[in-house]
């Protein structure tokens, strides 16, 4: 039974649908995919007040059933937070997120709530964090067949169990031991085995290799592709590695500080890195050959370059099923590179026989000329400060604002720790006198 709930946003009026149960099928999309989830204009916020921080804007992307959609940027830029949103874990501050074209964020019915834990799962980053270090490698694979029933007696759940421990490359012995007796690459198999149990259509797969030595990575991405091909499961794929995410992605999303900036097909990505940011994460991909990574010239990404006072800016699809986040004046000169139709060059190496040349003389405009904030010698943060500032504060009040003026931050902590503890030990003072006066008083 469908409903549909009316909110406002941006003074327009939006038609949400929200269901007590999943369709069968999503929505299509102009060329006849399938829609699987779609995140529509989302904001998430961590804290209150002055200290809201808003991890995620207006983040919006489709992810068309069968493929594996990865999102892609450095640390701390709102990866993990979208893919926490999407099993409901984080709230959306705004905008919302469709699953099978129903909303699946904010306050939904409890079967639905039921229904996307079924059908929605997800491999966490950390495989030691992820796991119940009390528990039994088989019930931690066999608690949601518990918790959704999915066996029909005893014998058909051990069946299960020992059937999909095998798939992910373990023994059914090792069912009967504790997380703590596997190593990383094991208990991300594990992880893996607890997510694909439950017979998902949809697995965020939240950097499930970044924990892992290298020659487990290739397993564990086999062992995602080979359950893609069996059983047509979709992947949001989470990383910040783009040398794995070019050959194991269908499409990639680039996001910075929240923002997603340029969603493309893979090979489209790599070739033409249209926004300057994602130029600089294909830069530094390092290259296998040392001589040629040594003399690497890295791109480096300056947001300054960016003129939104005015020219307010977008996602816009600028054709070859590529969007980019920009204004007006950046999305012409965006299209113009695109229609060339020539790849763009990321990576630069430079000729290691070539003569020095001076910087100053001829500066680099890929390369970041902030200063480098030196250390003072003076800068000795020394106890006489401390002790100074407590016996004179109001001294020390005066060196705590010059020296923080100045950058002496090591003089400043000193004069501040001073005088902080020279006026609250005035304080108690003032007041045990002003109790005892009032005593002899009464």
């Amino acid at each position: 039974m469908f409903n549909f709930l009316k909110k406002k946003k941006n003074n327009e009026t939006v038609k949400t649908e929200s269901a007590s149960h999943f369709p069968e099928h999503g929505p299509l999309d102009k060329d006849g995919r399938e829609i699987l989830l779609s995140v529509k204009n989302v904001d998430i916020t961590f804290g209150k007040g002055d200290r809201a921080v808003k991890a995620v804007k207006n983040a919006s992307f489709d992810i068309y059933k069968g493929e594996t959609f990865s999102l892609v940027g450095e640390s701390g830029s709102g990866k993990t937070t979208i893919g926490r949103a999407v099993i409901r874990v984080n709230p959306c501050a705004a905008g919302e997120i469709l699953y099978k074209g129903v909303r699946i964020s904010g306050k939904i019915p409890r079967t639905l709530d039921r229904e996307v834990i079924r059908n929605i799962q997800m491999v966490f980053q950390d495989p030691a964090a992820s796991l119940n270090e009390r528990a039994t490698i088989d019930y931690i694979v066999s608690e949601g067949l518990y918790n959704f029933h999915l066996f029909e007696n005893e014998a058909d759940r051990v069946k299960k169990v020992e059937t999909m421990i095998e798939e992910v490359g373990l023994l059914p012995e090792h069912l009967t031991r504790y997380p703590h007796e596997f190593s990383g690459g094991q208990r991300q198999r594990i992880g893996l085995a607890r997510a694909m149990i439950m017979e998902p259509e949809f697995v965020v797969a939240d950097e499930p290799i970044s924990a892992l030595d290298v020659s487990i990575r290739a397993q564990v991405l086999n062992l995602l592709k080979k359950f893609q091909q069996e059983r047509g499961i979709t992947y949001l794929f989470i990383a910040h590695d783009l040398s794995i995410v070019r050959f194991i992605s269908d499409r990639i999303g680039v996001i910075y500080k929240g923002n997603i900036v340029e969603i493309a097909d893979a090979e489209e990505l790599f070739d033409y890195p249209l926004h300057p940011y994602t130029r600089s994460l294909i830069s530094a991909i390092p290259i296998p050959d040392p001589l040629l990574e040594k003399n690497k010239v890295l791109f480096t990404y300056d947001p300054s370059v960016h003129d939104y006072t005015l020219d307010r800016p977008k996602m816009v699809d600028i054709g070859h099923n590529h969007l980019i986040y920009g204004n007006e004046k950046e999305i012409e000169e965006y299209k113009k590179i695109r229609e060339a139709g020539v790849p763009l060059k990321s990576i630069t190496i430079k000729d290691p026989n070539a003569p020095e040349t001076d910087a100053k003389e001829v500066p680099d405009d890929n390369e970041s000329h902030e200063p480098i904030i030196e250390v003072s010698k003076h800068d000795t943060g020394s106890k006489w400060y401390t002790f100074g500032s407590f016996f004179l504060p109001i001294i020390g009040l005066i060196g705590w604002k010059l020296f923080k003026k100045f950058k002496l931050f090591k003089n400043y902590k000193a004069c501040k720790k001073g005088s902080i503890i020279g006026f609250i030990a005035r304080g108690v003072i003032l007041g045990i006198y002003l109790l005892g006066l009032l005593l002899a008083i009464l």
